[in-house]
């Protein structure tokens, strides 16, 4: 008989011995988690002061392994920086100024279960930002851009804007099953990994 071992299995990347020594310090102590190398990890937690090489290098390499979801730990990122994270696979960011050992288990177990995504203030302040970065698209007959009906867009705004499920079934008069599914259609069709991809998609592609 094969024994599990309990807790959430992490590994934690961070640019240098101290950072690396001091979350690992942070983390060890949590009976949720369960500290891990590379290829056992479930979750993984990379710490950089911004999206430099070295940290892309790291989100792709994690990106690589299909159980391995990651929270990015940042000092600093640009709003086109943030949609580059989301889309090599992060599922959580916070703020190092924000960060401490709760909050940071807090996203790891969340990013375990499936749920992570940025945190609301962040997508509301990246909408309002993105706009230069916005593309121009076509404007289907009596309705929103091709690719995504009227309520779907309607769905990834309210996403965007930092809702739950319940929020927006309340908002749009849904059901909870409805927004659930509309959310999945959306990212099983365009291949997304979760609600941060699909809202970084639709900023990308200028439909939000």
């Amino acid at each position: 008989m094969t024994l599990t071992m309990p807790g959430i299995p992490v590994v934690v990347h961070a640019p240098d011995p101290i950072t690396l020594a001091g979350v690992t310090s942070g983390l060890r102590g949590r009976t949720e988690l369960r500290l891990v190398d590379d290829a056992d990890a479930e979750v993984a937690v990379v710490v950089a002061d911004t999206l430099d090489e070295s940290t892309r290098g790291a989100l792709r390499r994690y990106s690589r392994v299909a159980r391995t979801r990651t929270v990015l730990v940042a000092a600093h990122l640009k709003e086109a920086q943030l949609l580059d994270a989301v889309e090599a696979g992060v599922v959580a960011i916070l703020w190092r100024h924000e960060a401490s050992a709760d909050t940071l288990t807090r996203a790891v177990l969340a990013a375990a279960r499936g749920g992570a995504d940025l945190p609301p203030d962040l997508l509301g302040r990246l909408l309002k930002q993105v706009g230069r970065i916005q593309r121009g698209s076509a404007q289907a007959p009596g309705g929103g851009p091709i690719g995504l009906a009227q309520r779907e867009l309607d769905v990834l705004g309210l996403v965007a804007d930092g809702m739950d499920t319940a929020e927006i079934a309340a908002k749009l008069s849904y059901s909870e099953r409805t927004v659930k599914n509309v959310l999945h259609g959306i990212m099983s069709r365009l291949h997304l990994r979760n609600r941060a991809h699909a809202v970084a998609y639709a900023i990308r592609e200028g439909y939000i």
